[in-house]
């Protein structure tokens, strides 16, 4: 019998891949390497973008610059860690953010850390950690808060310290203008952030000092009452004393900057000559000038009258494009004295009283020299008034209150005026400006005319002539620090001692001199500005309880709506096959 053998089965080929395997495989490929191509571009080109309406992420170019180019590793210790109030951990946060902004253009060179002062377990150990950080020049700020129904109060050090190397820089971080209400000042010390940690940077660094003199042999106050005007500007700049009759002209031109501090008699025309030379080729020049003669001693033993007092500068001046007018300012908002209103036994009693001749301004043009500043301390300080000055920029920076008064001269001073209190129908003039910058090219005063001394001709305009910057302030006294009469060491300066606070005299000075003299523009990242957008606290009060149902049922209502959505749409399609 013969059996037939099995037939061989056909070999089984694999179906082909269908035109959608191929299509969804060569999708995820383009999308694998197209991730893997912008990874590559984003590593050789970063870049980080601000959607911010007031650009708070983004630093200024001169900022870049600084952090880009720092020679040394920079350390930043902020002591502004811990358990604070919502107002404070803002400004905590805000430092946070803007430590990370630089990090990110300085990169391994800038390291930050957050300390806390009040960590320590035991009180001794946090005693001992305050007055170290006392010494080091870190005042506290004692903080009042409710914890629990309970009013506690609460030592905060609102300062950061900048270390580069074995140098160190104190960087307060609270700062803006006192007078403001609890949030506008915070804004401000926020919206300061970034100027003040770029500005601590930078005078660490080992830069060419620039020079500024300080002019004398006039009756210009002596060290010991310019001591914390030349202490200040020394961490950043060389302070030399220099007399215009003996200073060569070399020497000039290696200034860059010269301060005319309360002189009490005039310039003669040689004097005014190189002063006029060194502006009108670009030396920059800060004048803090008293228009009227006041002698307190005469106006404490029964009265005076004070006259103008001629300096011989007010030709310059007004070639310029500024005159300093011989007049007195009284001002309502002003600052004290000391009067004997009485005896004690045999003791007189002494009683400060507001001295209407000594302004407290507290009212700032929004230019980097003076946006949210403190308020000043200013005595027996004139108007200012501006002339034509072709191609001259004029800046008002400071004004009086609308509470003032002018008295033209001769002007009767008595301190025991300051008993009686003002009449507000006589302080009606408004305010006046008492300080303003000018920038552009100067022309000479001695154009079109010989040289003082000599028969040297001079051009109308000199082939050295550069741009310069001119600050005029209308008070001497505002660089003048007082002395400790008990230690005869110097005060700070703007500080008072009846009120036992200090004004913003030096950082104005310290903000002129660094916009005068600033070539990189890092002083203009004080002109940053962030919106405050508050809430409405008493909608917020009426409104609470629907907002919070609002808040709370809004998002269970859509999730109950999808759910349902979600069922129907599912029963519709799976409603076919039913079971038969």
């Amino acid at each position: 019998m013969e059996t037939t053998p099995a037939a061989t089965p056909a070999p089984v080929t694999p179906p082909a891949a269908t035109p959608r395997k191929q299509r969804d495989l060569l999708r995820f490929g383009l999308v694998i390497l197209g991730l893997v191509v912008l990874n590559f571009v984003a590593q050789q080109f970063f870049f980080r973008v601000d959607l911010t309406e007031d650009k708070r992420y983004s630093m200024s170019p001169a900022t870049r610059q600084l952090l880009e180019t720092m020679p040394e590793p920079v350390t930043v210790t902020v002591y502004l860690a811990g358990d604070f109030p919502p107002a404070f951990r803002r400004l905590s946060q805000a430092t946070r953010e803007t430590l990370n902004e630089m990090q990110v253009h300085a990169g391994s060179k800038l390291r930050y850390v957050f300390v806390d002062p009040s960590a320590a377990t035991s009180e001794a150990d946090r005693n001992k950690e305050y007055q170290r950080l006392v010494q080091k020049g870190l005042s506290p700020t004692n903080l009042g808060a409710n914890e629990g129904g309970k009013r506690v109060e609460k030592i905060i050090f609102p300062w950061a310290t900048v270390t580069v190397g074995n140098r160190e820089e104190n960087v307060l971080l609270l700062r803006g203008n006192q007078a403001a209400p609890p949030d506008v000042r915070l804004n401000q010390s926020i919206e300061g952030l970034e100027y003040e940690l770029a500005s601590a940077v930078r005078r660490l660094e080992p830069t060419k000092r620039k020079l500024i003199g300080i002019v004398e042999g006039h009756g210009e106050p002596d060290n010991l009452h310019l001591a914390d005007l030349i202490g200040t500007l020394q961490r950043d700049y060389g302070i030399y004393r220099i007399d215009l009759n003996k200073v060569k002209d070399q020497d000039m031109k290696s200034l860059s900057a010269v301060i005319v501090a309360k002189p009490e008699r005039a310039y003669t025309d040689a004097e005014k000559f190189k002063l006029d030379e060194f502006i009108t080729q670009g030396g920059r020049a800060l004048f803090f000038l008293d228009a009227m003669r006041v002698n307190l001693d005469s106006a404490n033993r029964g009265g005076m009258l004070s006259f103008p007092l001629d300096l011989n500068l007010t030709d310059l001046l007004f070639t310029y494009g500024a005159r300093v007018n011989g007049d007195l300012l009284l001002d309502v908002n002003s600052g004290l004295i000391p009067l004997v209103t009485g005896r004690t036994g045999d003791k007189p009693q002494v009683e400060p009283m507001p001295w209407p001749f000594y302004p407290l301004v507290n009212n700032f043009s929004p230019h980097p020299i003076t946006r949210n500043l403190d308020a000043v301390y200013l005595k027996f300080v004139s108007t200012i008034d501006t002339v034509k000055a072709q191609g001259i920029r004029k800046t008002p920076l400071m004004f009086t209150s609308r509470y003032t008064r002018v008295l033209p001269a001769p002007v009767p001073i008595n301190l025991n005026d300051a008993r009686l209190p003002p009449d507000p129908k006589l302080y009606r003039s408004g305010p006046k400006p008492v300080g303003y910058l000018l920038e552009g090219q100067f022309r000479s005063l001695f154009a079109n005319r010989a040289k003082p001394g000599t028969t040297q001709y001079l051009s109308a305009q000199s082939p050295n002539a550069r741009p310069s910057k001119v600050l005029i302030i209308s008070d001497g006294d505002f660089v003048r620090n007082d002395v400790d009469p008990k230690t005869s060491r110097p005060l700070r300066l703007g500080f008072d001692r009846l009120a036992t606070t200090e004004f913003a005299n030096r950082q104005l000075v310290q903000n002129a001199v660094d916009y005068l003299l600033d070539e990189t523009g890092l002083i203009a990242v004080r002109s940053k500005q962030i919106t405050l957008r508050p809430l409405d606290k008493v909608k917020i009060n009426a409104e609470r309880r629907q907002w919070q149902l609002l808040n709370l049922g809004a998002p269970l209502a859509l999730l109950a709506v999808f759910g349902l959505v979600r069922a129907w749409l599912r029963k519709r399609k799976y409603a076919s096959f039913g079971v038969e």
